[in-house]
């Protein structure tokens, strides 16, 4: 976008509308955030809102697995879709698909270009992983196991170089302001005052970056801040969302009383590492091709079966990787270590945890929602790109890829936007209600929400996790929508996390079969009538559309 349609602090106001916060608001530090906010830093005004500090808090930061791209000379974009339909289970869509597996290499490249360093081999070239269900290696690392947090640092230190950059932290979103089926900006709080009302920001375009859901469940690898909230804010804006009843759980947490679960990476087990019970018996090779290699959803399965039926399961790296576990995989050596296990020694006993939502915010391949003036990326949109089941790797770089997109668009917005207002005059304010309402919560959080927080976590992981049935579901909504009116507009974080877990809760009841990442022990088998993407929006029953249905 060009330079001169920058958003100018001294533009004209009128009677009719407010001076907005910056030209862009977003919602999330997470890489699909800090990607969004330097592609705008050129030619846009950006506030970036993190919930905790700058670079903590983002499930981006955690990831230890990697970044998938085909880049190596056996490999292609064509390959890389076709791995990533496979996995999906059926309700992709090729079409977004296609662009992500396209992009990757020059995604790559522009990371390179922000500083990113990539492991490389002896010989100078990329050294590219592999990881369950890819059929090459295109997984690029950073440190070993420490890829999140190197992308977060180098991408958080290339933010704050740019000057038209504000960040705000220990900002919290609380709800999205609607005017006339539009997005005009969302009221927020203080963490540190949170006993003050909301603030009202305005912007002629908002991106939310929230990230995922772990924190709806008892055990799960993600931080504290990844609590649904910015699904549950859409929800009630009336945005549309899409396949919300597919939640991964990633099969080798490590089970050691640590809440977040330390994650046991999936490139483990793509260097060799198996899944053992107590007894010894590497029980993968009896339930999948590719034993340990199979799908997420099926080894979560397995594991969750053992444990259930009264085993506990370890992951054996001890003849895989041994004496080199310490140099290959850093981080989790200390996470092991801290937890008093030597793994190049023991096995590491592990369990399924709450990790990735394929389903969120119903987006195109711009990221623009089913609202004007609201767009989202990361894990809190539903692209189509990870159906039923996502591809190990996938997801930073959906982050990079769809963050970079949204930036893309809102550019061409704001440049037909602003050339516009200044034909007519108006400057660059934003029509908003008037007067304006303030915000239905009475406080961020309050201590009457931690009880119902608990019970909210009990009911989901027991009944909406690994395994699911109609009379569990069927109560745990019951049960939510009690505590939804117990809360009522008390808590803005309770009631947007109650409103996302009702809502997941819904979708997995109305998909009467079993595919990918939900398994309904009622329904146990895919129902081909059924292989479609779902869609809903707060108060309706899901209607099944073709992702088409997304302008």
């Amino acid at each position: 976008m060009p330079t001169d349609t920058q958003f100018r602090p001294n533009s004209q106001t009128t009677d009719f509308g407010k001076r907005p916060a910056a030209d862009v608001i977003i919602v999330g530090g997470g890489i699909a955030g800090l990607v969004a906010a330097l592609r705008l830093s050129t030619s846009c005004q950006v506030l970036l809102l993190n919930k905790g500090g700058f670079g903590e808090g983002a499930s981006s930061l955690w990831a230890q697995g990697g970044i998938s791209a085909a880049i190596g000379d056996d490999d292609s974009p064509e390959l890389h879709a076709a791995d990533t339909i496979r996995a999906a289970a059926g309700t992709a869509d090729p079409e977004i698909i296609g662009i992500l597996t396209s992009r990757a290499p020059d995604c790559i490249a522009s990371l390179q270009e922000w500083g990113v360093d990539f492991d490389t081999e002896d010989d100078g070239s990329p050294a590219l992983g592999r990881e369950a269900a890819h059929s090459r290696n295109r997984i690029l690392h950073i440190g070993g196991d420490s890829t999140g947090r190197g992308l977060m640092e180098t991408l958080c230190a290339a933010v704050r170089k740019q000057p038209t950059i504000t960040i705000r932290d220990h900002c919290v979103a609380e709800e999205l302001i609607v005017h006339h089926n539009r997005i005009v900006g969302l009221y927020c709080r203080n963490l540190k005052t949170a006993d003050t009302p909301a603030e009202a920001l305005f912007a002629p375009a908002v991106i939310l970056a929230t990230g995922g859901i772990g924190g709806l469940f008892e055990v799960t690898t993600n931080p504290s801040e990844c609590t649904g909230e910015g699904l549950g804010m859409a929800a009630r804006a009336g945005i549309l969302l899409a396949d919300l009843e597919f939640v991964q759980f990633h099969p080798t947490a490590m089970h050691v009383g640590i809440t977040p679960a330390p994650l046991a990476t999936e490139a483990l087990r793509g260097e060799g590492a198996t899944l053992i019970n107590d007894q010894g018996e590497r029980f993968m090779v009896k339930v999948h091709e590719n034993a340990e290699l199979a799908p997420r959803d099926i080894v979560a399965r397995a594991v969750w079966r053992e444990i259930h039926a009264g085993r506990q399961v370890f992951l054996d790296c001890r003849t895989a990787i041994g004496a080199n576990f310490e140099s290959r995989f850093p981080t989790v050596y200390q996470l092991c270590r801290n937890a008093g296990i030597d793994p190049a020694r023991m096995p590491i006993p592990v369990a399924p945890a709450a990790h990735y939502h394929m389903g969120g915010i119903a987006t195109d391949r711009n990221g623009r929602t089913s609202m004007q003036g609201l767009w989202a990326c990361g894990e809190v949109a539903s692209t189509g790109i990870h159906g039923a089941n996502r591809l190990a790797s996938n997801s930073l770089l959906e982050g990079v890829v769809f963050g970079a997109a949204a930036a893309d668009d809102i550019c061409r917005h704001l440049a037909k936007r602003y050339e516009n207002a200044d034909r007519s005059g108006r400057g660059s304010s934003i029509l908003a209600p008037h007067p304006l309402p303030a915000s239905r919560f009475r406080c961020y959080d309050a201590k009457i929400s931690t009880l119902t927080l608990a019970r909210l976590r009990q009911l989901m992981s027991a009944n909406v996790g690994v395994v699911r049935q109609q009379e569990s579901l069927m109560a745990t909504l019951h049960e939510l929508d009690g505590l939804i009116a117990q809360i009522g507009d008390k808590s803005a974080m309770a009631a947007n996390m109650l409103l996302a877990a009702r809502l997941i809760t819904e979708a997995a009841l109305q998909r009467c079969e079993s595919r990918g990442g939900h398994f309904r022990e009622d329904y146990p088998t895919p129902n081909p009538t059924m292989r479609h993407r779902s869609f809903m929006r707060l108060n309706d029953d899901i209607a099944k559309r073709s992702p088409q249905v997304i302008a």
